[in-house]
């Protein structure tokens, strides 16, 4: 039997400890050995809650009880979290956990401190909540380069561009919608500004090339400054409009960032709509693969996370499966990335291909012209000098 104590009761911590209750001969049979949910930390005792019995408000309780096997935090950020999983792994316990900021930003130092100690330190929640990819890109992908990975890696966001696309409605008042159903929280700058895409993509560049990537390093455009004609525009070519996070390699180096994109009908992350997510990879090998499914949600994040707690469990004394180096990657400067790019302006159509070269105009939309250009880099385009409303990428 192996003992287990979660750090944090909230969406995805009590639904872990709901599963551990209540699947516990299926979890027997994945592992190969009974899991005994031991201990939950919170804040305070939950009487209403099925593992009220488990509440400790004491971290000691946990990190002192050397049959603590294994510890899952689901606490979040980089306050008490990063406390808590420095001193489990400290303690000898491995660690599984979901929170993304503590891994793209504490990650190097935490993997060099479970493998001091011989434990494991394993993340899978912490990119596509449900979605299974860390464990895929690195195992059963080995056998490729991998050339790119891409994805829509916000169901928040993912949500409000369906809306406003599909729907018509403004970006405040799709904002708005997403926080009335509970996709986006009062304060949803971590979500519309990029920031969660951007931790996440940092995670798989780091697998990818097996180097550090900063996420202070990383260019993160968020949604919203995305427009009800932008969403028409789109619509209007036969594209979507997605918020995306891209790593590309590019020879040595690669470019790391997030930006809104208008993504080509025919792409295959063009029809994932609503709070779903979806992660490209690019391998010279096996092509284009892709994992699609809930981002999050309690059931669907423990999902992952439990996956992780029985991978551990069936692989005693394993080496740490997923890894890279505290060497900081070479990264290229994003706004040298040359694609075709969206364009929305009120300036003169013949000022702006006199600036930029032959434009494929789309039809105008409240007074802005919209068209995409050749391929081209932001940094060409800034150059230019043109006053311009908007300027996207296009995956096509």
């Amino acid at each position: 039997m192996k003992k287990l104590a979660i750090l944090g009761p909230g969406v995805v911590g009590g639904s872990c400890a709901e599963i551990l209750l209540r699947d516990v001969s299926l979890l027997e049979r994945s592992a190969g050995e009974q899991l005994e949910l031991a201990y939950v930390l919170a804040r305070r005792e939950l009487p209403d809650r099925l593992y009220r019995d488990k509440v400790v408000t004491d971290f000691f309780v946990i990190e002192r009880d050397a049959n603590v096997f294994l510890v899952i935090e689901t606490i979040g950020g980089c306050g008490a979290a990063l406390n808590f999983v420095r001193r489990s792994l400290e303690a000898g316990k491995h660690v599984v956990t979901s929170n993304k900021q503590l891994v793209a930003e504490h990650g190097t130092q935490l993997l060099a401190l479970a493998k001091a100690h011989g434990v494991s330190f394993l993340f899978e929640a912490s990119v596509g909540g449900g979605i299974p990819v860390l464990h895929p890109l690195s195992q059963c992908l080995g056998a490729n380069e991998i050339l790119e990975v891409r994805g829509i890696l916000n169901g928040t966001t993912n949500f409000i561009l369906t809306q406003m696309l599909e729907f018509g409605q403004s970006y405040d008042a799709a904002l708005k919608d997403a926080q009335s159903r509970g996709y986006a929280e009062q304060n949803p700058a971590a979500d519309v500004d990029g920031i969660d895409a951007g931790r996440k993509i940092c995670i798989l560049a780091d697998m990818m090339f097996g180097k550090n990537v900063d996420p202070a390093r990383v260019s993160m455009t968020g949604i919203s400054t995305i427009t009800a004609e932008d969403a028409a525009f789109a619509e209007s070519a036969g594209m979507k409009l997605k918020l995306l996070g891209r790593a590309i390699r590019q020879g040595e180096q690669i470019a790391v960032f997030v930006s809104p994109h208008f993504v080509a009908g025919a792409q295959p992350l063009a029809p994932v709509s609503g709070v779903l997510n979806a992660i490209e990879v690019l391998g010279n090998n096996i092509g284009n693969a892709m994992f699609f499914g809930p981002g999050a949600g309690g059931p669907a994040t423990a999902s992952a996370v439990l996956g992780d707690v029985v991978d551990i469990v069936r692989n005693p004394g394993r080496k740490q499966p997923v890894d890279w180096s505290a060497e900081p990657a070479d990264l290229t400067d994003p706004d040298a990335f040359e694609a075709s790019f969206f364009l929305r302006t009120k300036l003169d159509k013949a000022a702006c291909e006199q600036a930029l070269g032959e434009i494929r105009w789309l039809p105008d939309q409240n007074g802005f012209h919209g068209g995409f250009t050749g391929k081209t880099c932001r940094k060409a385009i800034a150059a230019a000098g043109l006053a311009l409303d908007a300027v996207w990428p296009v995956l096509e």
